[in-house]
């Protein structure tokens, strides 16, 4: 399966894309989901981080209390780094087990980290959705109601503007000049490329 990793900082636009390209027929994971399935109740993985944790870590439904493992991973350096290690590779296995059972020429990974977490040898191709920093913050302050200072803490934690530009081997430019119609053109252009690359993987 050819694999084209999305990804972009928070506050590109990197579902509004994907979508355009699921509306071409073309399957797309989200990293996030599947970061999201593989600690439901059930999994092995919540047992896990109860274990670890404390059963105080559950809700009363026996699902994940996500804003209280957050604080004790914000809290806890050494913490993090065993759950990331607990669920990087689950998350990794369960998305490229999808790729593979995707039915359309080829498929869309969208990972908000990809380059920060090192996974463009999951995909063949990456494609960057780019923005400035102002309208990051602006877009992700009116979706998450939350404060200018909370947008810069999670950019701080992302790659730059420039690193990403440097990493991408397709970008599309986001920004509010750029009209609906150019957005979608420029999908549409990409997508023929795509289409091309994965019929000669």
């Amino acid at each position: 399966m050819f694999i084209v990793g999305l990804t972009g900082g928070i506050g590109s636009g990197k579902s509004t894309i994907a979508q355009q390209f699921v509306e071409l027929g073309i399957t797309c994971i989200d990293a996030d989901l599947t970061a999201r399935e593989v600690v439901q109740p059930g999994e092995p993985a919540l047992d896990a981080i109860s274990k670890h944790f404390g059963e105080t870590i559950l809700l009363a439904d026996g699902s994940l209390d996500r804003r209280k493992l957050r604080e004790e991973i914000f809290a806890n350096p050494l913490a993090r780094e065993w759950l990331n290690e607990l669920l990087h590779p689950l998350i990794r296995q369960r998305m490229l087990h999808q790729c593979q059972q995707a039915d359309s020429p080829y498929c869309i990974l969208m990972v908000p980290l990809l380059f920060e977490n090192n996974l463009q040898s999951l995909v063949q191709r990456t494609l960057v959705i780019d923005v400035d920093e102002a309208t990051q913050i602006r877009r992700t302050i009116q979706r998450d109601k939350t404060t200018e200072e909370q947008v810069k803490a999670i950019i701080a934690t992302q790659c730059s503007r420039q690193q990403r530009l440097a990493l991408a081997d397709d970008v599309i430019l986001n920004t509010d000049e750029v009209t609906p119609e150019q957005r979608q053109s420029r999908v549409s252009s990409l997508h023929q490329t795509y289409l091309l690359l994965a019929s000669q993987h």
